[in-house]
C-alpha cells in the first residue's frame, strides 16, 4: 500500500505537483517481499526513512545495502541508475521523498541517525536542503520549535499533534507546508501528548 503526497502516475492533481525541489513525498506500507522491481532514475535524490521493517536496495553500480528504523538510506541518482527496492521483513514502514538537483555520479549510503528527545537531529544535508528528524511527547506533553527556512515540509511519522498554529488535529501521516511570508507567529512551534516522530524538510 502506497500513500502520495504529491502527483504521481495516474494520480495526477496540477496543483499538487510538488513542494520546492520535492517532487515526490510518498508513504509505503510492504509485505516481506514486496517493492519495486528494476527501474530507472536521474536527477534526484531519493531519502528513505524506514518505521518498521527493513527496506533492501540493489542497483546497477553494483552497491546494495539494508536499510531499518535509526538509519537513513539515501540513494543520489545523479546523470542515471537503475535499481530495485524491496521489503526484506514483514510489515515494513517507510516514508521516501525524491529531491531533485541531483547531479553526477550515482551513489548509495545508509547512515545511522542518532535521534533525541525534544531536539532536532539533522539525519541528511542535500546541496537543496536538510533533513531534520525529532521526538517529542515521550515522557509527557511537550513542544518543539521549527528552524527557520524559506519552505518547510513537516510529517507526522508517528504520533499525533496537540497544537500546529495552523490546522488541528493531525496524526500520523499528516503533513503541511510552511512558506516564509506567510503571518504566522515569529517562531512557530508543534506540540504533542503521545510519543511523536516528526520529520522536517528545509529548503533556504
Amino acid at each position: 500500500m502506497t500513500w502520495h503526497t504529491y502527483s504521481f502516475g495516474p494520480h495526477y492533481d496540477p496543483e499538487r505537483i510538488g513542494f520546492g525541489p520535492i517532487v515526490t513525498y510518498d508513504e509505503h506500507l510492504l509485505r516481506d517481499g514486496e517493492g519495486f522491481d528494476t527501474h530507472h532514475h536521474a536527477g534526484v535524490t531519493i531519502v528513505t526513512w524506514p518505521l518498521s521493517g527493513e527496506v533492501t536496495h540493489t542497483d546497477s553500480t553494483g552497491a546494495t545495502g539494508t536499510v531499518s528504523p535509526g538509519q537513513v538510506g539515501v540513494f543520489t541518482t545523479g546523470d542515471g541508475v537503475d535499481h530495485s527496492e524491496f521489503a526484506s521483513a514483514a510489515s515494513t514502514r517507510f516514508i521516501q521523498a525524491w529531491v531533485a538537483g541531483s547531479t553526477g555520479a550515482p551513489a548509495y549510503a545508509v547512515h545511522d541517525v542518532d535521534v533525541r528527545e525534544g531536539e532536532w537531529t539533522e539525519a541528511v544535508t542535500l546541496p537543496a536542503g536538510r533533513l531534520y528528524v525529532a521526538r517529542i511527547g515521550t515522557a509527557g506533553p511537550a513542544e518543539i520549535t521549527l528552524p527557520e527556512a524559506r519552505l518547510r515540509h513537516l510529517h507526522i511519522a508517528s504520533g499525533a499533534l496537540l497544537r500546529s498554529g495552523m490546522a488541528e488535529p493531525l496524526s500520523a501521516g499528516d503533513a503541511f507546508e510552511v512558506t516564509a511570508g506567510e503571518d504566522l507567529p515569529p517562531e512557530f512551534t508543534v506540540s504533542a501528548g503521545v510519543p511523536t516522530e516528526l520529520l522536517l524538510w528545509c529548503f533556504d
